[in-house]
């Protein structure tokens, strides 16, 4: 289970860096060259493009953190868990979903499916 608690804290460390040269050193310590993301709102592949999702969620909610909930689970090269986005301002996380991640040798990911579980209300 350490190898799959280590791979979900630097994919937290990725989707928490807000500095871009600090979000491009967690992008890559956290996936492979050709990693990929793929939940209802993106589909992206590679550091770049990964980079570019990260800091477009920071830009839609500023001063937001993802954390962690529950446990992380895995078998083989796969793990899944959940999370939840939340103000640093007044604690409220209107965004939460569940991720399955496939890991490669070397313990970074190659491939997450995100499952978005609550998101705001919209007018």
């Amino acid at each position: 289970m350490k190898r799959y608690a280590a791979a979900v804290a630097r994919y937290f460390e990725a989707w928490n860096a807000t500095d871009p040269e600090r979000l491009a050193k967690a992008v890559a310590a956290a996936w492979t060259e050709s990693g990929s993301y793929t939940d209802p709102l993106a589909d992206v592949q590679g550091h770049e493009q990964l980079a570019a999702v990260i800091a477009g969620v920071h830009e839609q909610f500023p001063g937001f953190e993802f954390r962690h909930t529950g446990t992380v689970d895995g078998h083989h090269d796969t793990a899944r868990f959940t999370w939840e986005l939340v103000s640093g301002a007044d604690g409220s996380a209107p965004v939460a979903g569940s991720d399955v991640i496939t890991l490669a040798e070397d313990g970074r990911i190659r491939t997450v499916l995100g499952f978005l579980d609550r998101l705001p209300a919209t007018a």
